[in-house]
């Protein structure tokens, strides 16, 4: 009978312990190797498998007709950048521009950091009782107006404020670059929201709290307009076409140059989203506790699927011609300098000996991975069998990384990493739509699935 290893009782790492650590080391040249040159060199250019490398092509069997490249530069917009691009090109159609034309998303910030605190306000006083240092109210008070988002608080704002032309209210300094923005106003939230609860608890009603919530709303307002101007409640909007004609339409409000020029029916579309954990049933709509943007706007929903399901739906709405709004966790086997998203790209287990064993289930209750970033699908390689081997990816970090901004993503890191796509509903099986007739399931505020883009 072979003898046993006898581990002693305690957890502590012994001296034993660390010398046939030390003897498993040591034995290997290849560790050794690994050592040497991921101490000087990072280890993502050490793991990269260059034959995968040479193999990457940019062509794709359908591909739509791109813009350049957007830049989100130091802000966590790449939710908004992402559903404005789906957007520039149905204006750009409708009113025959060049190739550049951009929508503001310094306007649709504003609106979103607004909102966003009010709508933090509007959770304390609804949490006035909850306890202080519990796990609700802190994480309330973690982040109220970072810069993330998801796609139905993208759609609030556009219902409630429409868009503007990036001419019209361009970028800022913080816009582009949000740290102290953000910084300086967080800290006024919290305030805010230490002077709601302490007048609560020194007996003043929901009215008088509501009158105080006036006031900071207020200040909130002139502390944004500060930093990235006075959004436009009319604009003056003449331009000319790319045929050299030139047209002047007068003074617009927002909300009419998006009818009049984007047109586009959000109500038309449907968020799905790929969950694989057990219990998260597939064909069942998900929504997340203190999620949103826009108080009284529409809640956050997911109609979770199956990955055939989201990646047909996918597929069809680019043979159709329209892009595709998605999140990721674009972390994930990422080469910025070759703009991929590929699984064989590096290989990590020659490096470490050892590799990452959890599936993608198991990565979303582990906490190692979650829908991070938003992009736009404008292309998808269909191979002779109807099946996808490839997508083509706009992202939002300039013209300097991947394919002058443009990144492809392998059809195994789709199913591994990618979370959600937004399309339109004739793409979706009837059957499958049915679930949004039923109430969502209510997930808690800290669900992976309530992780924003950033």
């Amino acid at each position: 009978m072979a003898a046993t290893s006898v581990r002693p009782e305690t957890g502590n790492i012994s001296e034993s312990d660390l010398a046939s650590y030390q003897v498993a080391f040591e034995s290997s040249p290849t560790y050794r190797q690994s050592m040497n040159a991921v101490c000087t060199t990072p280890v993502s250019k050490v793991a990269t498998n260059r034959r995968r490398a040479a193999l990457v092509d940019n062509s794709f069997s359908h591909h739509l007709v791109e813009n350049p490249a957007t830049s989100q530069k130091g802000s966590g917009r790449c939710w908004m950048f992402a559903a404005l691009n789906t957007f520039r090109s149905k204006a750009q159609l409708s009113m025959n521009l060049p190739e550049g034309f951009e929508l503001s998303q310094n306007y649709t910030m504003f609106w979103d950091k607004l909102e966003k605190a009010n709508y933090f306000l509007e959770n304390i006083l609804a949490t006035l009782d909850e306890p202080i240092g519990s796990r609700l109210l802190n994480f309330l008070l973690a982040s109220p107006i970072q810069d993330g988002g998801q796609w139905d608080m993208f759609v609030n704002l556009i219902e409630k404020y429409g868009v503007v032309p990036k001419s019209v209210m361009p970028e800022t300094e913080s816009s582009s670059s949000t740290g102290q923005m953000n910084d300086h106003i967080t800290g006024k939230l919290r305030e805010f929201a230490c002077e709601l609860r302490r007048d609560y608890a020194a007996g003043r009603g929901i009215d008088a709290l509501r009158e105080t919530k006036h006031r900071q709303m207020a200040e909130t307002y002139r502390m944004l307009c500060i930093h990235l101007g006075e959004p436009p409640t009319q604009f003056q909007w003449q331009w000319r076409d790319k045929d050299k004609s030139f047209h002047r339409v007068g003074t617009m409000t927002p909300k009419e140059f998006y009818s009049q020029y984007v047109g586009f029916n959000l109500g038309d579309m449907v968020c799905l989203i790929h969950d694989p954990r057990p219990n998260h049933e597939f064909n069942r709509t998900y929504t997340v506790r203190f999620l949103g943007n826009v108080s009284g706007g529409r809640p956050v929903e997911y109609l979770n699927v199956d990955l055939d399901t989201i990646k047909q739906a996918a597929i069809k709405q680019i043979q159709a011609g329209d892009s595709v709004w998605f999140g990721c966790d674009v972390g994930k086997f990422l080469d910025k300098d070759l703009g991929t998203m590929d699984l064989e790209m590096f290989d990590f287990g020659l490096v470490y000996g050892t590799t990452n064993g959890m599936d993608k289930a198991e990565r979303l209750q582990y906490g190692h991975s979650a829908m991070t970033h938003a992009m736009v699908f404008t292309g998808v390689d269909v191979n002779e069998d109807g099946k996808s081997t490839k997508w083509r990816v706009e992202n939002s970090w300039s013209d300097k990384v991947g394919d002058k901004g443009f990144f492809q993503m392998s059809d195994a890191w789709f199913d591994e990493y990618n979370y959600e796509v937004v399309v339109h509903k004739n793409h979706v099986p009837g059957n499958v739509l049915k679930a949004l007739d039923v109430k969502p399931v209510e997930l808690d505020p800290w669900d992976p699935m309530g992780s924003l883009a950033l």
